[in-house]
């Protein structure tokens, strides 16, 4: 797909759900392993027995970066089996506008990403592409992260 044709594909998106994700379980391994990744063990997220005991959510929960950083893998964005705009040499992952995380994420809940295209811009050498990203929880009202997010594809 050209430059071109990238453009014209995303001004009719505007608006509107552009990508629904698979569902993806929040294990307590990927919990721990995140914990170990970002030095963060508070015991919320790493501790089943005191959670279940003390918390107010019965058990333990993903850190709320944990579930932001899922938005490649949710998004399939990072999917070379299922590029969106196929012809883009390279993606960045350029920054957030807004991030909020209205729901905790309770240790085996699946969660999958609902993507809404707000705006592009054109910039050297592609696209800045703004979307929200909706993290949802399979069976609960509220998400577990809302986020603005930003990127640049570069054709």
């Amino acid at each position: 797909m050209s430059l071109e044709n990238a453009v014209a594909d995303l001004q009719t998106k505007i608006g509107t759900e552009t990508h629904v994700g698979s569902w993806l379980e929040i294990t307590q391994e990927r919990i721990n392993k995140f914990a170990d990744a970002t030095l963060d063990h508070q015991w919320i997220h790493v501790d089943p027995e005191r959670a279940n005991a003390a918390s107010p959510f019965g058990t333990t929960v993903a850190h709320g970066f944990l579930t932001l950083s899922l938005i490649p893998h949710l998004t399939d964005s990072v999917n070379p089996d299922k590029p969106r705009y196929p012809g883009v040499k390279m993606g960045v992952n350029y920054g957030l506008n807004k991030v909020r995380f209205p729901s905790p994420v309770p240790v085996g809940a699946k969660v999958r990403a609902r993507t809404t295209l707000l705006s592009f811009k054109e910039v050297k050498g592609g696209l800045q592409i703004i979307s929200q990203v909706t993290i949802e929880i399979e069976g609960q009202d509220k998400p577990g992260c809302v986020a603005e997010t930003v990127s640049l594809l570069y054709f």
